[in-house]
């Protein structure tokens, strides 16, 4: 299927499938980095959103034969914009959108920059099985308690000069104390937008995102190293 072209700035879907089979069994949802304030529509040429297209080809080549939907996110607003909370609300629209297309299929969602702080924050749908931050935007007061069983994993480089590895850490301490099976992965290389060794964020990521959905081992120790974590 070729991806939906609908626009939510006038109205249109949250869920813009890039690849959808006749009939999907499990889901991975990708959602792209913004700001911290803008009410403004994502431009045309929105490079966040570019910048998840190679994460989108590595997981669906990796999944092909497995009936999975892999699909984006679309914003209505560039902004995370405090307690409006914008990127959350798209991503929920898109769950519910995907819900009536597929029915309650396991979802995993792998969010950029203020797109992982949007997927942690609806990662208490009943459909989402894990959630891959990648670079994640996580304040001080990003809440945990809803996470449940929720597998949650987090990929940081500490050179990141536009959000702090060191609050996705404290992230996952917070969510361990929960008892949520959560776990860091401290990357060497590629800064906030993850370019300079791109193949391993994205290796590491499907390979992430693979084993929530139960096609692949989760690695025992992602969830059991401490902080400061190492790939």
């Amino acid at each position: 299927m070729s991806p939906d072209v609908s626009d939510p700035r006038e109205g249109g879907s949250a869920l813009a499938p890039r690849w959808a089979p006749p009939r999907p069994t499990a889901a991975v949802l990708l959602l792209h980095g913004g700001r911290a304030d803008a009410l403004e529509a994502p431009p045309r040429l929105n490079l966040p959103l570019l910048r998840m297209h190679p994460v989108a080809k590595w997981i669906i080549r990796a999944t092909q034969g497995d009936q999975v939907l892999v699909g984006e996110v679309r914003y209505r607003h560039r902004g995370w914009n405090g307690p409006r909370q914008d990127a959350a609300h798209d991503a929920r629209r898109a769950l519910a959108e995907l819900r009536r297309t597929t029915g309650p299929v396991p979802v995993v969602l792998v969010g950029h920059s203020m797109g992982g702080r949007a997927a942690l924050r609806v990662a208490d749908d009943p459909c989402v099985r894990g959630v891959v931050g990648l670079a994640p935007w996580c304040p001080p007061e990003e809440p945990v308690a809803h996470l449940g069983d929720t597998e949650v994993v987090l990929l940081h480089d500490e050179n990141d000069r536009v959000t702090d590895a060191r609050a996705s850490w404290d992230y996952v301490r917070r969510a361990r104390a929960r008892g949520v099976p959560a776990g860091g992965i401290a990357m060497p290389r590629g800064g906030h937008a993850m370019l300079r060794d791109a193949r391993a964020w994205h290796r590491i990521t499907t390979a992430m995102t693979l084993g929530f959905l139960g096609l692949a081992p989760v690695p025992s120790e992602v969830f059991e190293a401490q902080p400061p974590f190492e790939r």
